[in-house]
């Protein structure tokens, strides 16, 4: 009898390994087919209402794609984990730069605009910076612990509405601008209702499939034994980074750079100032003192993406350059490893 218990036990035990598998890919199947019709709507409402199409990565799409970072944060928060809360913000700004910037940068060339190159990326480094500082003051050096409150939430909530409101000025500028006939493509001869519905069925299978591939990596991972903070920076980062990861890909694929370049540095700017803001504002964030190790991390790879748009030919990404971003992610996973 107790044999034929235990048999049932481990057969059991091994369909729920199974299923975790397949809901884990499940996940990657939805997030694909969002990537696509993220990517198909947003460009093509950028066409048809003449936004720029960066103006369209920086908003729209980074949100869109942002949408598991906001859901996972503002949970693990509410839950009190908060290693979870503010590893999955930071370690998805690293995996943004390096990993997704850098595959999609070996995929195709990515040219980035001049006024991306001298004002979104600043922008993002700026509010990678301040973040970084606010957990440099907060640190407890006692507790080994920093802390992010409702005042630093309130204060990055008002750099994220200063931040739409240069989006919104940088869309009335263009519109008042002459610009000459564009080639037509497959989306502007749709109506605006066909692509608004693929724009919101789009993020609906993101954030759908996001939360598939998140909440079976980590079960995965916990029966690992591998503690919260290494689990916020990688794989729950990784994870709710697949969405941008598939949106630029295909971005890149259909040779919409702008798009590309603009879900990842949007969706930098929108993880720092608008899911930690609020989720700080909602509930106070008290993390590992270690994490503002990977907060230095993160400035130092938004610095990077400067360095390399700046100085890349004809302010662009190549194959060089996101090789340099891919041996530099391989390196910081090395370093999160060894630091258990």
């Amino acid at each position: 009898m107790a044999k034929r218990k235990c048999c049932l036990l481990g057969i059991f035990y091994l369909c729920e390994k199974k299923m975790t598998v397949i809901l884990f890919f499940v996940g990657l199947v939805l997030l694909v087919l969002g990537s696509d019709w993220l990517v198909r709507g947003g460009s093509g409402l950028a066409k048809k209402f003449r936004i720029p199409d960066i103006v369209i990565g920086l908003t729209i799409v980074s949100m869109g794609t942002s949408l598991p970072e906001l859901l996972v944060s503002l949970i693990a928060a509410l839950k009190g984990s908060s290693d979870i809360a503010m590893g999955n913000v930071v370690g998805s700004n690293i995996v943004n730069i390096l990993f997704i910037l850098g595959l999609s940068a070996l995929i195709g060339r990515l040219t980035v605009q001049k006024n991306t190159t001298f004002v979104e990326i600043p922008i993002a480094l700026g509010t990678a910076l301040l973040l970084t500082l606010m957990g440099v003051v907060s640190a407890d050096s006692t507790a080994k612990t920093g802390s992010l409150g409702q005042t630093h939430g309130i204060i990055l909530l008002v750099f994220f509405a200063l931040f739409l409101s240069y989006m919104f000025w940088m869309t009335r500028q263009s519109r008042t601008q002459e610009m000459e006939t564009e080639a037509k493509s497959e989306n502007t001869s749709k109506p605006s209702f066909l692509l608004v519905g693929m724009l919101v069925s789009g993020i609906a299978l993101l954030a759908w499939g996001a939360d598939l591939c998140v909440n079976n990596a980590v079960l995965i991972a916990r029966s690992w034994g591998a503690s919260e903070t290494l689990i916020g920076l990688t794989l729950v980062a990784a994870g709710t980074s697949l969405p941008e990861l598939f949106t630029s890909v295909v971005a890149t694929i259909r040779k919409e750079s702008d798009i590309a370049i603009g879900n990842v540095v949007g969706s930098n700017i929108f993880n720092i100032l608008f899911i930690l803001g609020i989720s700080g504002v909602i509930h106070p964030i008290s993390y590992s003192i270690e994490m503002i190790s990977d907060m230095w991390v993160m400035v130092a790879t938004t610095l990077l993406l400067f360095v390399l748009v700046f100085m890349g030919k004809r302010h662009s990404l190549g194959r060089v350059e996101g090789l340099i971003f891919l041996l530099a992610y391989s390196a910081y996973l090395y370093f999160l490893i060894q630091r258990g």
